[in-house]
């Protein structure tokens, strides 16, 4: 995680650009996992159990139904962020080139003292596309409106 993050300057405030939003977004790399975004909202993290049902001869009033594979229906959806442009534009821009180049990518949940709530993990996510924000001429707007992932699963955490 970045060295910094939730470590305040001396006017109290965070020192960590990406804090000002709830969830931060980091790559895993050889070298750790670095923050490269804060987002506003985070959608997307769904996970499904397909079931497969069994009829038995005999059995009249109800069907066995089984646990089957799990898949993940929904892409991950980061919206209304602040990136470091150099690393997010220029994973995405691999993709548009046809360099398929998958990162795990972790998603930290802050409250609002910048206190660590929740971390989700996604296996070999890519991104798929991105939404660049509405420029008016009297605004200031953030870097992207969204960008979409999409992932192989969720990483478990180890029992507890």
């Amino acid at each position: 995680m970045a060295g910094n993050l939730g470590k305040s300057s001396r006017g109290g405030r965070p020192t960590d650009p990406f804090m000002s939003f709830l969830f931060t977004v980091g790559v895993e790399s050889k070298h750790g996992t670095r923050v490269i975004g804060g987002f506003s909202d985070v959608t997307g993290l769904a996970a499904e159990v397909e079931i497969e049902t069994l009829r038995v001869g005999g059995l009249n009033s109800s069907e066995i139904m089984l646990p089957g594979a799990t898949k993940f229906p929904s892409r991950l959806v980061l919206k209304r962020g602040l990136a470091d442009g150099a690393i997010l534009w220029n994973w995405y821009l691999k993709i548009l080139r046809g360099i398929i180049a998958r990162e795990n990518v972790t998603i930290d949940m802050w409250s609002p003292d910048h206190q660590q709530q929740e971390t989700w993990t996604f296996s070999e996510a890519c991104p798929v596309k991105w939404t660049g924000p509405e420029l008016h001429a009297g605004t200031s707007a953030v870097a992207f409106e969204a960008i979409e992932l999409v992932h192989k699963g969720f990483l478990l955490p180890p029992s507890q």
